[in-house]
């Protein structure tokens, strides 16, 4: 599993297009605002731009081959592969990335994209999950 940020990050047509979204909402409306804000204001600036989305969208988890009742839920999937997780905090920690990590692990999916919208400008990491990497 491997992280990109800003600095190192390959043009990923999907990410990018996620981003961009993500940076007018953060330019409209600055930081300051509770998650679910700029989750509804993601949502609408997703529709204007026609990135295929689906919000608050459930991630089903599995133990051994079974389902389990409890799920995770994502504050979106964009494109039927990247999962989107929306934070509205001073800082990301490990604790949020740690998030975004079981989320892939759990759902297989690659690619997931971490925003924050808490800080002066938007921050955000980007992860790839590779199926090849074997666990020791």
């Amino acid at each position: 599993m491997k992280e990109t940020t800003k600095n190192n990050e390959e043009r990923d047509p999907k990410t990018y297009a996620i981003i961009g979204a993500a940076m007018e909402v953060h330019r409209q409306l600055g930081c300051g605002f509770l998650e679910a804000v700029y989750q509804e204001a993601l949502a609408a600036e997703l529709s204007a731009r026609g990135v295929p989305f689906e919000r608050e969208f459930e991630l089903p988890i599995t133990y051994k081959g079974s389902p389990l009742a409890t799920s995770y839920r994502a504050d979106f999937v964009c494109f039927k592969s990247v999962i989107v997780e929306l934070k509205a905090i001073s800082a990301l920690t490990g604790v949020e990335e740690a998030q975004i990590l079981n989320y892939l692990k759990a759902t297989k999916h690659e690619v997931g994209l971490l925003l924050n919208f808490g800080t002066e400008s938007l921050h955000y990491r980007r992860f790839v999950f590779s199926k090849s990497v074997k666990s020791v």
